[in-house]
């Protein structure tokens, strides 16, 4: 397996990982806190830097790259697929589109029927379910009595993980799905994840790779931004 470096910036966290042919996986990543704005036209460049550099290797052991393509807020996945396709380019990168939902699930590490919600903002969910490599509920943004009713229907029990399971924790709850302790880092988006689901994946030529908002962007709505 070739060394995949990968990163996602579907939400407010910017998420850099790096996975290595011996195996050792590495992640950077910045967190903002509460209230603040994303920062990742800021960290993003910086975080590969520092994972390369953590890892001792250059540009010249990483024949592969991995991106989170969403769903998520329009202004970060915009930066994340540029910045993947400008160093696609520049360096002859090999790159893999990934659902940033799709990484979400994985790292919980289970083959078990799992749902990873986001939260897309404007009172809405990012939601889909997965059951190891299986899709077994399509990306969708959802309304929150929607979503409630998409995860009845999926049995008792189900884990609900990402920032959106925490923020619709009553409706999920209230659906008979498991949703985690708020700090349990099962919630987080990671990368190392999505550099696996990288290393799996098919390659696509970079111009093909687009953000997948699953609805129209904030901007277009009211002038809002995500």
């Amino acid at each position: 397996m070739a060394a995949v470096l990968g990163f996602d910036t579907a939400t407010s966290a910017t998420a850099v990982g790096l996975l290595l042919e011996d195996g050792r996986a590495l992640e950077r990543r910045d967190d903002p806190p509460p209230g603040e704005r994303p920062r990742h036209a800021s960290r993003l460049l910086a975080l590969i830097d520092e994972v390369l550099a953590e890892a001792g290797v250059g540009w010249d052991a990483v024949p592969r790259l991995a991106v989170g393509v969403g769903p998520g807020g329009f202004t970060g996945l915009r930066i994340g697929i540029a910045t993947a396709r400008a160093l696609a380019q520049a360096r002859a990168l090999e790159l893999v589109p990934v659902s940033s939902l799709r990484a979400l699930a994985a790292g919980a590490g289970s083959d078990e029927l799992v749902a990873a919600v986001l939260d897309a903002r404007r009172g809405e969910a990012f939601f889909a379910a997965y059951r190891g490599a299986e899709t077994a509920v399509a990306p969708v943004a959802l309304a929150p009595d929607a979503l409630e009713t998409a995860v009845a229907g999926l049995g008792a029990g189900l884990p609900a993980i990402g920032d959106g399971a925490l923020r619709f924790r009553q409706q999920l709850e209230r659906a008979g799905a498991a949703v985690p302790a708020d700090g349990d880092p099962v919630h987080r988006l990671g990368a190392v994840p999505l550099c696996r689901l990288g290393a799996a994946g098919r390659p696509a030529h970079r111009d093909a790779i687009v953000p997948d908002y699953r609805r129209d962007p904030d901007a277009r709505v009211g002038g809002a931004r995500s």
